[in-house]
């Protein structure tokens, strides 16, 4: 698929997002958030829902939350505008609630639908929400920093998952933001780990690639090569 195809293709999922009305949601929404970001990413950014901000902008991440990912971001030399930063749900559960299992169920074809037009090498969960749909029965707070398989029916066909806290839930706790610091500086080299299995799983697995159900812990890019590029 080419990057104009890509291109065309998740702005028609965005299309659809906007006009949808399988759940609740719908209801109350301002803006639906179908998700931006660049086509040709290896990095898919995953949170759970919108929030006022991105109700009213229709957009990801614009709002207090946004601003803290975009830090994460910089801190490994990464703009937004190079991944990709969709959510689990795409219209604002009232009053910032938790998704319901009903509308998590009601989105999630179309998150999956992106995850395979896009074909990430990575995926990054933002919070527990989306986490579970990547990981499922994974406890966040043992979670958190480590790299797993994903299962390919949830259209990351040959991704692995990163899984972090939700930036939100850092604004509210000093010790979380610094734990999420930490587990910002562990994307690159989660990429490059996951390039690595992707890249061995054609023709062969060597026997040291993950096994289906296991994580890695994975250690920090060599300083002196950088973070590495999302294209």
């Amino acid at each position: 698929m080419t990057s104009a195809s890509r291109r065309e293709a998740l702005e028609a999922i965005a299309a659809e997002v906007s006009a949808c009305t399988r759940c609740r949601l719908h209801a109350g929404r301002t803006k639906a958030v179908p998700g931006e970001g660049h086509p040709d990413t290896e990095v898919v950014f995953v949170g759970e829902g919108p929030g006022m901000n991105e109700d009213r902008a229709g957009r990801p991440f614009v709002g207090r939350a946004g601003d803290l990912l975009v830090r994460f971001l910089a801190t490994i030399g990464w703009r937004r505008e190079e991944v990709f930063i969709t959510n689990v749900v795409k219209c604002r559960p009232p009053d910032n609630r938790d998704p319901e299992p009903d509308e998590i169920a009601a989105c999630l074809p179309y998150l999956e639908r992106q995850l395979a037009v896009i074909d990430p090498a990575l995926v990054v969960t933002l919070g527990r929400h989306s986490m579970g749909r990547f990981i499922p029965g994974a406890r966040i707070g043992q979670s958190h920093g480590t790299l797993h398989p994903v299962d390919p029916s949830t259209g990351a066909g040959s991704a692995m998952v990163y899984a972090m806290y939700h930036p939100a839930a850092a604004l509210r706790s000093p010790d979380v933001e610094r734990q999420s610091y930490d587990d910002a500086a562990g994307i690159p080299a989660a990429l490059l780990e996951a390039r690595r299995r992707r890249a061995a799983t054609t023709p062969a697995t060597p026997p040291d690639a993950p096994q289906p159900g296991a994580f890695i812990e994975p250690t920090s890019t060599d300083s002196a090569h950088g973070a590495p590029t999302l294209f």
